[in-house]
């Protein structure tokens, strides 16, 4: 279960809580007013979902090259496709 900590013990008991509450989960929550407003992850986990993000667009670019889905134009034809679209 994912941790969560109110906006108030975060202003009064600042970053340690941070570390406290993500030393066992690599997750919190904070909630403002009773609804989940914020996730804090540790650098580890974002930059974990960093790269999973990264590589799901490689993959998804690979997909579209095999598949043809791309344009090679100028940079003028580009904008005008982009305007268009």
């Amino acid at each position: 279960m994912v941790n969560n900590i109110t906006a108030n013990d975060l202003k009064v008991k600042g970053v340690s809580i941070l570390d406290q509450m993500t030393a066992d989960q690599n997750e919190a929550i904070i909630t403002v007013r009773g609804k989940s407003k914020y996730v804090v992850l540790t650098i580890d986990e974002y930059n974990y979902l960093r790269e999973c993000e990264l590589e799901a667009a490689l993959v998804e670019s690979r997909k579209d090259l095999q598949n043809g889905d791309f344009h090679s134009d100028s940079i003028e034809e580009h904008l005008k496709r982009i305007k268009h679209a």
